[in-house]
């Protein structure tokens, strides 16, 4: 599964189309508002009225697949080579998984979600302690596994696929197990185009319903109007720092963002756990947590078909729309940050630490803000809810001391969390059009950063965005079907993955070291003991390495097998032999530099630093952590024949 296309800085095919795409929608929506909302809202009825099954299937089946991948023997699988390591800490993982996957939907149904339960269930009486209990597990429902187990599903496909198989880190991806390479065709554009346009509506509507927040966020504390002219400068600022952002780079703009975010939702939530009824709501999480996961099977499959409410059209299927619709931008982006991680790690890590902690953020916001409602009489505060969700967090706010400085963090944390979307959204949608390559000219990150930008703003004036969002969630129905099928493509090659980690294992006869003067245990333990410099392994690779090679070459000749030598600078050799379908046996020899440990002593030969070399065995998989350095020719000949023996079983094993 090697890439056949090179990565250009731009793939017009997909850049130019998407580009006129989006224009034309937006040009629609804006002059047609009335027209494509009633279009929009009736394809997303019939979906509801028709589909619903068909989502909370697919969610479920996805939820259960991670699971599944995280706890099997696939866990041990690395999204990369073999020897390759995370690129980032946990904290840093974790505050960019936070921030991409859903940090301001917390911000903004922390409190309306578990109070609109709370008022609304979809079956018994409101405004009970009951309707708490059953509110604040469907907030858990909606905000927990399954969100999670939908981005994740996504990372998995596209980070596996290129991280350990060389494809493009795009969407197009996914499809390779079904149609091999005509991923590089008119099939692979269309579904980068469509990961575009979900990802620039996708983040278009987000930002121009967030500004809303963050316009009453700013009126309560600095009684700025509230109205469009406010909201679209607020959008052009916003965007002004995304491209700040998105400029810098990942591991600068969106990492820093992203941890700032990070610590300052957890000083909000520490501040509304001490200084609110502590007692209380840390026996709610363990109690909402407990019943969460006791009904989690019931409530994954509930499509209430006998109680004949529309109330599962109105919230779970749009949230399934609606994080599905998101997957291609979350999943891209949490693949491209999870390079390194083995898959049971990163399922691990995906599922539940995000999860968690959102379950912790909406028990301490939303079982606050019950708990004014029903013990403390705040029904004002239900009042703000009922009659504009933006401002729900900052009527909560008022209840609390210091709340004008408590709604300065809040409005923050609104402001940042957007420009991480913005800015990390731009880097998507510039990798999907430039062959998954996120090393692009400045300018194309700009103008992606920049199109969001004007889209919020136009439809926002235009009163377009509430078609664009339908448009949107509408569109997770056949992405749904495509997330299916890349999923079986995907347990289909992890199977394969798994057959040759195990043929790798194969017992094989004893390496003969021959009979050569340098062959003796003495020059063994010699070789064991040397710290080799970069000229005596270099020296080695291409004396005794090569000679091997040719050797085995030449004898592969006389049994009518073609073998290919590759010599590549900076210390490397590579041994192939082709396979059909790709399964091509590859032996490389890599120099690499280490430091040299404490207690040596001796100087190097030719004066360089305090740093030795290894010679390392390298396979299609990555690297196997072993050295042959000071090996007699016979010896390497020898592990490169036992190496062929295990890709022969492992060929053998596959039919």
């Amino acid at each position: 599964m090697q890439e056949k296309n090179p990565r250009g800085k731009l793939n017009p095919p997909v850049f130019y189309t998407a580009t006129a795409l989006v224009s034309i929608i937006v040009f629609f929506s804006s002059f047609f508002p009335k027209r494509a909302e009633e279009f929009f809202n009736g394809l997303q009825a019939t979906i509801v009225t028709n589909g619903s099954w068909f989502y909370v299937l697919t969610v479920g089946i996805i939820l259960i697949t991670v699971v599944y991948l995280g706890l099997s023997r696939y866990g041990e699988i690395k999204l990369g080579p073999d020897h390759s390591t995370p690129d980032y800490s946990y904290i840093t993982w974790f505050a960019m998984l936070f921030s991409a996957g859903m940090g301001i939907g917390l911000m903004f149904f922390g409190v309306a979600e578990p109070v609109m339960h709370f008022m609304n269930p979809p079956l018994g009486d409101a405004e009970t302690v009951s309707a708490a209990r059953e509110a604040m597990k469907l907030t858990f429902f909606h905000w927990g596994l399954h969100a999670w187990a939908i981005y994740a599903i996504v990372a998995l496909i596209l980070a596996f696929f290129s991280y350990r198989h060389g494809l493009p880190l795009t969407l197009r991806s996914a499809l390779y197990p079904m149609i091999g390479d005509k991923i590089y065709g008119p099939i692979g554009h269309a579904v980068d185009i469509f990961a575009v346009i979900g990802t620039v509506f996708g983040v278009a509507t987000s930002l121009g319903y967030g500004v809303m927040q963050v316009n009453s966020g700013l009126n309560y504390l600095f009684e700025i109007p509230v109205g469009i002219t406010t909201q679209v400068l607020l959008i052009v600022g916003v965007t002004l720092l995304a491209v700040i952002s998105v400029t810098t780079g990942l591991d600068k703009g969106i990492r820093r963002l992203s941890e700032l975010n990070m610590g300052l939702a957890v000083l909000l939530l520490l501040i509304i756990l001490i200084v609110g009824p502590t007692v209380y709501l840390l026996q709610a999480f363990v109690q909402n947590t407990g019943a969460y996961v006791s009904d989690l099977v019931s409530i994954t499959f509930n499509l209430f078909a006998y109680e004949k409410t529309d109330w599962q059209g109105g919230w779970t299927i749009l949230y399934w729309g609606w994080w599905m619709s998101w997957a291609p931008f979350v999943g891209l982006f949490i693949a491209r940050v999870s390079r390194g991680r083995t898959i049971r790690e990163f399922a691990m890590g995906v599922l539940f630490i995000p999860s968690g902690f959102t379950l912790l953020w909406m028990t301490v916001f939303g079982n606050s803000a019950i708990d004014l409602i029903i013990n403390q009489g705040q029904t004002a505060l239900a009042e703000a809810v009922s009659n504009d969700v933006a401002i729900s967090l900052f009527a909560f706010l008022e209840n609390f001391p210091f709340a004008t400085a408590l709604s300065f963090i809040g409005t923050l944390m609104v402001i940042v969390f957007f420009v991480t979307s913005s800015d990390s959204g731009s880097m998507v949608v510039d990798m999907l059009c430039s062959n998954g390559n996120d090393n692009t000219p400045v300018w194309q990150r700009i103008f992606w950063a920049s199109v969001e930008g004007i889209v919020a703003a136009v439809l926002l004036v235009a009163g377009g965005l509430g078609a664009l969002q339908t448009m949107t969630i509408a569109s997770a129905l056949p992405f749904a079907v495509v997330l299916l099928v890349a999923t079986y493509g995907l347990l289909k090659a992890l199977k394969v993955d798994i057959v040759k980690r195990d043929s790798l294992l194969l017992n094989v006869s004893p390496v003969v070291i021959g009979h050569s003067d340098n062959a003796t245990w003495e020059n063994r333990l010699a070789s064991i003991l040397d710290y080799p410099n970069k000229k005596n392994v270099n020296n080695f690779i291409d004396s005794v390495v090569k000679s091997a090679m040719r050797r085995v070459v030449q004898q592969l000749k006389e049994h009518n097998v073609d073998a290919n030598i590759e010599e590549i600078q900076n210390g490397r050799v590579i041994f192939t032999i082709e396979f059909e379908d790709n399964f091509d046996f590859h032996y490389e020899v890599r120099r690499f530099s280490y430091d040299r440990p404490d207690h040596v002593t001796e100087d190097d030969d030719d004066g360089a630093d305090e740093q030795y070399y290894r010679a390392e065995v390298h396979l299609r998989e990555g690297g196997q952590d072993y050295d042959i350095m000071g090996w007699p020719e016979e010896a390497v000949i020898n592990d490169i024949v036992e190496h062929y023996q295990k890709h022969l079983h492992f060929l053998h094993s596959l039919r």
